[in-house]
């Protein structure tokens, strides 16, 4: 599927287009866990290509409440502006054919991008990969799971580590092109307990880029009571997950590296991509 027009994904227009067009309904995105409807959305004499989740089709989860993973999308894509880094396509509550959902620019996949996720040989990655684990590739063989050692992903992994994402697959990585990558299906975030499972653990213990530290100075700032980000998300999250995503924030800059599993969950998600 592709878009009829392409929006900029990062324009106030987007946003706009996304929450005020007539949306219509084209198909069904199959390989979805809930109901994910492929749409175009059209306002004003501008048309775009868009994925609708509503409330309605959300599948029940033992540990998050029923029907608040759409609000945690758009709470995703919220604190992705804050950071500035803009690793969230556009992405917007509203009303829709089959109530209120989730409405997110859809992002076409560029196909001459540089390979992010790789299987090798041998029990260390070369030069300009991160080792994330070994997996179960057939015959009793196993391979080295790696991902690139990439600024991008680097920066997704710390906005990862903010919104507590529980489900950081490879299919949720969308390179766009022109050194863009964007993370989508951000349903199982902000949970109050440590959640966090991701194929992005080659970092794990480092350091702190300079400019994540940066970034989530200015965070910690937009997330104090009244905040214009703790506003935002106090309409989409409870106030006890606010809180709790302050304090992430907290523990970043208190350690100064980026985390590692505890072990009391499981640390990569299934299946991996």
């Amino acid at each position: 599927m592709s878009a009829p027009e392409r929006i900029p994904p990062r324009s106030v227009t987007a946003a706009e287009l996304l929450a005020r067009g007539e949306l219509t309904v084209r198909g069904r995105i199959r390989e979805a866990s809930n109901a994910a409807l492929y749409c175009t959305v059209t306002h004003d004499g501008r048309e775009a290509a868009c994925v609708y989740k509503p409330v309605a089709g959300e599948r029940p989860l033992w540990d998050f409440p029923d029907g608040t993973l759409a609000q945690r999308e758009v709470a995703a894509y919220e604190v992705s502006e804050a950071t500035g880094w803009g690793l969230v396509p556009p992405t917007v509550l509203r009303d829709g054919p089959y109530g209120e959902g989730m409405c997110q620019l859809w992002i076409e996949a560029a196909s001459d991008d540089a390979e992010l996720l790789a299987l090798v040989d041998g029990e260390e990655p070369a030069p300009g990969w991160k080792a994330i684990g070994f997996a179960e590739v057939g015959a009793g063989r196993t391979a080295l799971l790696v991902h690139a050692d990439d600024e991008r992903l680097r920066r997704l992994a710390v906005l990862d580590a903010v919104i507590n994402n529980a489900d950081r697959k490879g299919g949720h990585l969308l390179p766009a092109g022109r050194g863009r990558l964007y993370g989508i299906d951000h349903g199982v975030t902000f949970h109050v307990e440590n959640k966090l499972r991701t194929l992005l653990w080659g970092w794990a213990g480092e350091p702190l880029t300079g400019e994540a530290v940066e970034v989530l100075k200015g965070l910690r700032e937009t997330l104090r009571q009244g905040g214009e980000l703790a506003v935002r998300l106090g309409g989409l999250i409870t106030p006890d997950e606010v809180e709790a995503t302050r304090a992430r924030v907290e523990a970043l800059l208190a350690s100064g590296t980026h985390p590692e599993p505890t072990g009391e969950w499981p640390a990569i998600p299934w299946p991996p991509v």
